[in-house]
């Protein structure tokens, strides 16, 4: 699976862990930045995942920063993004289940590595169900 993946300086450990651990089971990641923990902006990060997610060139995207809320609402700025902040499994799972969500966003400074493992796992594993689900996505777009 190809994923696109960016953070910032406060995301970047989490970033990199997450990065070689998608390597690890195969997919293809593209690492759009920060590539080291020196102060940094992130929307310089979340406009390029979006992008490729947006073009199609990724099925997914990863972003991670502090508190996931500015890297979500970058994303989110994109037409046909759909990113969404996740700090428990639950929340990933029906992410991508009821709203088809595909750009999780970490918020590294609130959760563990472990518990970010997970998370994305289940972001990239769990099928949007459509049904009722679809209707209230297609009502998202302006």
């Amino acid at each position: 699976m190809k994923i696109a993946i960016g953070s910032d300086h406060a995301g970047f450990h989490y970033k990199e862990m997450l990065r070689k651990a998608l390597e690890a089971q195969g997919n293809e990641v593209k690492d759009f930045g920060a590539y080291s923990d020196e102060s940094s902006d992130y929307a310089d990060f979340a406009h390029p995942v979006a992008n490729s997610v947006e073009s199609a060139e990724a099925k997914f995207g990863v972003l991670v920063c502090g508190s996931a809320n500015g890297v979500a609402i970058t994303a989110n700025k994109h037409a046909g993004i759909r990113a969404a902040i996740c700090w428990t499994p639950e929340l990933a799972s029906l992410a991508r289940a009821h709203n088809d969500a595909n750009v999780v966003c970490i918020p590294a400074r609130f959760i563990s590595e472990a518990d970010a493992r997970t998370i994305v796992d289940l972001f990239l594993t769990t099928a949007f169900e459509g049904g009722r689900h679809a209707r209230r996505v297609g009502k998202i777009a302006c």
